[in-house]
Order: structure tokens, then sequence, then C-alpha cells
């Protein structure tokens, strides 16, 4: 009797304290999610001559925006970047766009550098992406347009190629580097134990994949940990006109250092 009555009492407390875990990462998921750098407003993102910052105001905050502007571009590369740092950090290695003479525009999401506010669901943060896209879209009527995003931009570069899709406006190409099929799919392979309902930012990817239009090109590290290559083949399956480059060697953090992955973006945006 008293065993039972132990047993209970230890099942009780496993419960309570698993129960606590989930409601902790319901409500403070943001925390594990993102992991941004604060910027002070006086220190410059990138001193390029060609390269401006400005803010794009939305509802509750004013997002950082890091601009390259050159004299007669082909095109606009937009690109959606990780989910740490800021753009110190992303808006780097600019030269092969200024040889394949596209501008590039990136933003840092809320909380991130000098961006205002926080972060509070995906609906908002998709939000975001579209509105500091469509302050710079008018700039490049005419011109060639690449969405792109690479980890946790990935999920949000699909879903406003897609949105642009439905639009009539489908971009010249998506380019998504180091994807997943959805923030749903990765969490419950990282994280088997917690139940999906919890997760507040599923960030479904491959939903929006398949409704892109215009060519596609995956790039993902054949050694990343924490992102399984096998994400990027299952967008791949999925997409009308994809191209999918395996990167040897390479990780999560490190694919974009690789000289097949610069030779790769200088080819698709030579061909634009």
């Amino acid at each position: 009797m008293v065993y039972a009555i132990f047993s209970a009492s230890v099942l009780l407390a496993i419960g309570a304290i698993y129960a606590g875990a989930i409601g902790w990462l319901y409500f403070r998921q943001e925390r594990l999610l993102f992991e941004p750098a604060p910027l002070p407003a006086d220190e410059p993102i990138c001193d390029d001559c060609d390269t401006r910052e400005y803010f794009v105001d939305v509802p509750g905050a004013r997002l950082s925006v890091a601009h390259m502007a050159l004299p007669d571009p082909r095109g606009v590369f937009f690109f959606l970047h990780g989910n740490s740092g800021n753009l110190k950090k992303w808006f780097v290695e600019l030269e092969a766009f200024r040889q394949a003479n596209f501008d590039v525009v990136m933003f840092d999401y809320r909380g991130f550098g000098k961006s205002t506010s926080q972060i509070e669901s995906e609906d908002q943060l998709r939000s975001d992406v579209a509105a500091v896209w469509h302050h710079v879209a008018p700039m490049y009527e005419g011109k060639r347009v690449v969405i792109s995003g690479q980890s946790l931009g990935t999920g949000l570069a699909a879903g406003l190629a897609a949105q642009l899709c439905s639009d009539g406006h489908a971009p010249d190409l998506t380019l998504l580097v180091s994807p997943y099929s959805s923030m749903q799919a990765l969490a419950a392979e990282l994280y088997p134990w917690v139940p999906m309902q919890v997760l507040r930012y599923p960030l479904h990817t491959l939903e929006h994949a398949a409704k892109l239009l215009g060519p596609v090109m995956l790039i993902h590290g054949e050694k990343d940990e924490l992102i399984g290559i096998h994400h990027s083949e299952t967008l791949y399956k999925s997409m009308r006109k994809a191209e999918l480059l395996r990167v040897t060697g390479a990780g999560h953090s490190d694919v974009h250092q690789f000289p097949t992955v610069r030779k790769a973006l200088l080819s698709a945006l030579g061909r634009l």
C-alpha cells in the first residue's frame, strides 16, 4: 500500500514537472528559437561606400535594413538571415553580388541588431518580412528578383516567394540555404518528447515551396548536424523547377564559405 502511494506520488511529481516544462516551452519558446544580438545605434553595419542603412516602420516596431545599391543593377537579392546575431554578422561577403551586378537587401528581425521590439508570433514575423519587401520592391520594377533565406530564414523566404507567385509576380529565383521542410518536422527530430501542439512557430516551408512557380535552388551541407540534408531532399522532390547542390564537407554554419557555393551562386545569378 505504501509502495503504491509512493509510486503514485512520484508519477504525479514527474507529471507536474513535465507539464511545467511544456508550459514554459509554450510561452517562452522565442528564447529557444531566436538568439538576437543587439547593436548600438551608432555602430555601422557596413562601411562600404555603396551600402546604406535605414529603417522600415511596422506596427509596434522599427526594422533595421542594410541595402547595397549599385549604380545600375540587374536586380535585387532579398535575403532573410538565420536565427542568431544581427546584420553585422550577415551583411558580409558582398563582392560576389557586385560581380553579378545585383543589389542586396537584408533586414534584422525584431530585437535583432538595431531593430526594436520583440518577436511575438509567426504571423507577425511573416508580416514584417512582407512589409520590408513591399518597401523595396518598387525600386526594382522590371528587374530580376531573387528571394533567399538561410536556416531559419528559409521558411520565411519560401513563404514570401509563394505569396509573390500567387500575386502574379513570381521571383526569378528562390534560393534556400540549409532549409528545413518545416520547423515542426525539425522540432520532432530534435525534441521528440515535446508535443507538436506546443510549437507556436511551425514554419511550414514545404507547403509554401510546393507552390513556387519559378526556379528554385537548394544548397545544403552534407555534414549538417542541425538540419539534416534530408530536409532539402524532401523539398526538392516537391518542387517543379528545383536543383539541389550538396556541399561536400560542409556543416550548418560554414556552408557559405565553400568555393562551390560561391561558384553556384554566381552561375545562378548569371543565368537570370
